[in-house]
């Protein structure tokens, strides 16, 4: 962790890293900015609005970043253990992986260096209290060995190649668009495999991509998110979406990924950046735009750029009103239910034991688990995830009935051992206020055939960014940048 960075204090409180400290009001600098105004106003200090700031100021535009939270980062937050004085782990999203160019690169100009995820021994799957080892260097890669799997594998073939005929920027004009569109994954699942193996494969598949249920999910939405799992030049695969090795779990950030927010903050200096003032109404007025903002008051500009998820996007106040179709998307566009575990022990003691820390399973509430520990492997950190379904009945429960029940989902895969950490940190985001949800946004059937052109389309001077924006890597922190740029793009040229 760059102790520059924490001595600026940009992190936030709540957000501790590695000698982190908050970034307290400006009292001096709030009064200043009741009597200033900005070429550009960005609501939302995560990736996609910092991108959309850098871009901006690199314009040698005026720009201001106004951010609900009292930090930056967005979905991305750095917690330091108390166990472990100076490490980090990540409560919010933390991997990268081929073809997300933009991130990667990124994360090199700002000095922010990547390792390995812990991906060596063998998987475990978990299925009706049968626990199997396997290898994930067999042709069919991390798909569990169970009786579905070739099954499974085949409709992943599918899946990919029905996503491969749609536009980048307009899924929703494909010549199949209707009729994808027109029912659920659950549907198109029922109906191309036969076997219990290759659902429930199929069901842990989108669980762990969108934190949400099958039956939630518009078909033409999921082979959306697939087309934009590549880049300009790679097809994108529903394989990458689940895969570490040459996935998108391959990599993590050292110091944690809210470090690339950090670092944007950073560079773009406190003047630019105002937290603790969450943005309530939006005025379009002749030549420019009001933003009224708690604590900060009224910032007048010429452009602004809106990057919160679009549920979230809903409850500022529009003057003019949103036009119908983009009203109507934000009514229908809900965040994921995930919430993140972690258990901390003094070493990773499963790789003693062969095993890589990674376990698909139809158990609960944990039913994905990933190796988490910090680059040296000391200390030792499991991570499981509550999604969809369990994780809306698990965050009604209290904290230490499902603290209980996740260790013991890891004592059920990994030992005796697993069920006594020295260290428990979770984070639900479905209850944090500024997000709504995680891990993205998704769509239901019909909403991407009948709203889908109000995605990206601004109005009149309000542009719209936001990983939920993006057409390649949606819903990920690659895809959070790319938005950034192109609505900085947007603005500019208004």
């Amino acid at each position: 962790m760059s102790s520059d960075v924490t001595r600026r204090g940009l992190l936030g409180a709540g957000a501790a890293a590695a000698g982190s400290a908050a970034l307290l009001p400006d009292r001096a600098a709030a009064a200043r900015t009741r009597r200033r105004s900005a070429d550009v106003v960005v609501v939302g200090a995560g990736l996609a609005g910092l991108m959309a700031a850098r871009e901006v100021a690199a314009a040698g535009r005026s720009v201001l970043v106004l951010e609900a939270r009292d930090r930056v980062g967005g979905r991305t937050l750095n917690r330091e253990l108390t166990t472990a004085r100076g490490t980090v782990v990540e409560i919010g999203g933390q991997w990268v992986g081929p073809t997300q160019d933009v991130l990667l690169g990124l994360a090199r100009t700002l000095g922010v260096e990547t390792f390995k995820t812990y991906d060596r021994g063998d998987y475990l799957f978990h299925r009706e209290g049968r626990t199997t080892r396997y290898s994930a260097s067999t042709p069919l890669g991390a798909i569990p060995p169970d009786l579905g799997a070739v099954e499974a594998f085949a409709a992943i073939g599918q899946l990919d190649a029905m996503a491969a005929t749609l536009p980048l920027d307009a899924p929703w004009t494909a010549p199949r668009a209707e009729e994808w569109d027109s029912q659920t994954f659950e549907t198109w699942k029922r109906a191309n495999t036969a076997t219990a193996g290759a659902r429930l494969l199929l069901d842990l598949a989108i669980e762990a991509v969108w934190a949400a249920q099958p039956r939630d999910v518009s078909l033409l939405h999921v082979l959306t998110y697939i087309r934009g799992a590549g880049n300009e030049t790679t097809p994108g695969s529903l394989n990458r979406l689940i895969s570490t090795a040459g996935g998108a779990q391959e990599s993590r950030f050292v110091g944690g990924s809210q470090r690339v927010s950090l670092e944007l903050a950073r560079a773009l200096g406190r003047r630019r950046i105002l937290l603790s003032a969450p943005v309530r109404r939006i005025r379009q007025l002749r030549g420019g735009v009001e933003v009224h903002a708690d604590r900060v008051g009224t910032v007048r500009a010429r452009q602004v750029i809106v990057t919160a998820p679009p549920a979230v996007s809903a409850f500022i106040d529009y003057d003019p009103i949103l036009p119908a179709d983009r009203a109507q998307l934000l009514q229908r566009f809900p965040q994921g239910n995930a919430i993140k575990c972690m258990a901390v022990y003094d070493e990773p003691f499963w790789r003693a034991d062969g095993l890589a820390g990674q376990v698909t399973s139809d158990g609960a509430p944990v039913r994905i688990t990933f190796d988490n520990s910090p680059p040296d492997g000391s200390p030792g950190v499991l991570l499981g995830f509550i999604e969809g379904h369990l994780a809306r009945v698990w965050s009604r429960r209290p904290a230490a009935d499902r603290r209980a029940a996740v260790l013991e989902s890891f004592r059920t895969y990994f030992g005796p051992r697993a069920a006594s950490p020295r260290e428990y940190v979770e984070m639900d985001w479905s209850a944090e206020r500024w997000t709504g949800g995680c891990y993205v946004g998704f769509t239901p059937p019909g909403v991407l055939l009948d709203y889908g052109q109000a995605i990206r389309r601004p109005f009149g001077r309000i542009h719209w960014a936001g990983a939920e924006t993006a057409t390649i890597w949606n819903g990920y922190m690659d895809g959070a940048l790319r938005s950034g740029r192109r609505a900085a793009a947007e603005a500019l040229a208004g």
